[in-house]
């Protein structure tokens, strides 16, 4: 039965309703003025007789004549030459008329919102099915199947079932594709392991040793595929989500002078210096050797852009919401182009260091958001680049 039918039996019912509490009033109210009648018509004559007595034989015939129908059609106006009006004998007829005319319409009304009011509430109750079904689904529950009933939800109900159906298969899929790029990831890791051992062990061979220049750029090479299949590793560990990270409390200047202290030799070669005031106490939950790796590699692509003699600074403060570090540079920023992108894996900015491999932005931001933290980059009014970094509370 589709939705038009359901509509147009349920206009019918109403009416049906109506019609019967009409009927039922017109009833009432046609007993009623019976009875009115005929207590008006017993106090005429009670009064007749009271007045004339001798008219107590006229009247019984009188009145056995219009029982039986045999009396007159007389048309005549006696009552109105007497000065008497219809209205003058109808107040209490009209009266009760009234009532029974409201009561009759007060029926009618009830039963049609009572009606009107079943069919909202039992939409209501379908649509709360609905919305809890979509609650439970979107709170990561399994999907359960709806009850099906004919209504004018029948359609809506189907296709929602259909659409979660369908979003969750997407999210399977999704899901088994992740964890396949993870894998491959770490294969492919993993088979970077034995060349690179193998170039490590030939470039300790006396003739390559002999030509430090030679043996100076193969290192140079190494370290680089070195540090690509560390990253790689890391990264399909992040994908998989097998990195254990633990859930600590950590001192966010000790976090700070750690990731310093580990870049200092950096740091040092660069003639770069890092600032980090030591202010109010201030916690985060997290891992520390993994927040340390984060903060290490947002700082030293700060001190890439630094020129010689500048300072990368630091600074942090909590409230009860987040936790807040901001680190900054001196250099010429971020270019505009390249800021939606910058932690995006094996992105290379336009004023990117010859050598990198565009993966330190995207792990600082993995590890930062897998502890319920964000990280945005901007740059400074006053010049210089910026990263805005958020743990939070809850």
């Amino acid at each position: 039965m589709n939705s038009q039918k359901r509509t147009g039996l349920f206009l019918v019912f109403v009416l049906s309703v109506s019609l019967i509490s009409v009927s039922v009033t017109a009833f009432f109210m046609a007993d009623l003025y019976n009875r009115m009648q005929f207590r008006l018509l017993n106090n005429i004559c009670e009064s007749i007789i009271r007045e004339l007595p001798e008219a107590e034989k006229t009247i019984p015939s009188v009145l056995k004549k219009f029982k039986n129908g045999q009396a007159a059609d007389t048309r005549g106006t006696i009552l109105t030459d007497y000065g008497y009006r219809q209205s003058d004998f109808a107040g209490y007829t009209r009266n009760y008329g009234l009532l029974s005319a409201a009561g009759g319409f007060l029926l009618g009304g009830i039963l049609f919102l009572s009606a009107f009011w079943y069919r909202h509430k039992t939409e209501m109750l379908r649509i709360r099915a609905l919305t809890d079904y979509l609650e439970h689904v979107n709170t990561g529950g399994t999907v359960l199947h709806l009850q099906e009933e004919e209504d004018d939800f029948s359609k809506l109900q189907d296709e929602i079932y259909k659409t979660v159906t369908f979003a969750y298969q997407t999210r399977d899929a999704a899901l088994e594709a992740k964890q396949n790029f993870a894998e491959n990831l770490s294969n492919i890791a993993h088979q970077l392991k034995t060349p690179i051992t193998a170039i490590h062990l030939t470039t300790q061979m006396p003739e390559l040793t002999a030509k430090p220049e030679t043996a100076g750029q193969i290192r140079k090479q190494l370290e680089r595929l070195t540090h690509l299949e560390e990253a790689l590793l890391l990264l399909s560990r992040l994908d998989a989500g097998t990195l254990p990270l633990e859930q600590k409390e950590i001192d966010v200047f000790t976090v700070l002078t750690l990731a310093a202290d580990n870049l200092q030799e950096v740091f040092s070669d660069a003639g770069v210096f890092i600032d980090i005031p030591e202010r109010k106490a201030a916690r985060l939950t997290g891992d520390l050797d993994w927040t340390m790796e984060a903060i290490m590699n947002l700082l030293k692509n700060s001190m890439e852009h630094t020129p010689a003699g500048g300072i990368v600074h630091c600074f942090y403060e909590q409230n009860p919401v987040y936790t807040q570090i901001v680190i900054r540079d001196e250099g010429e920023g971020f270019a505009k182009e390249d800021i939606p992108h910058l932690f995006e894996r094996f992105f290379r900015g336009r004023n990117a260091k010859e050598g990198g491999i565009g993966i330190g932005l995207a792990l600082a931001k993995e590890i930062i958001e897998n502890q319920n933290g964000t990280i945005c980059a901007r740059n400074n009014p006053e010049g210089g680049a910026c990263f805005d970094i958020r743990f939070y509370s809850h």
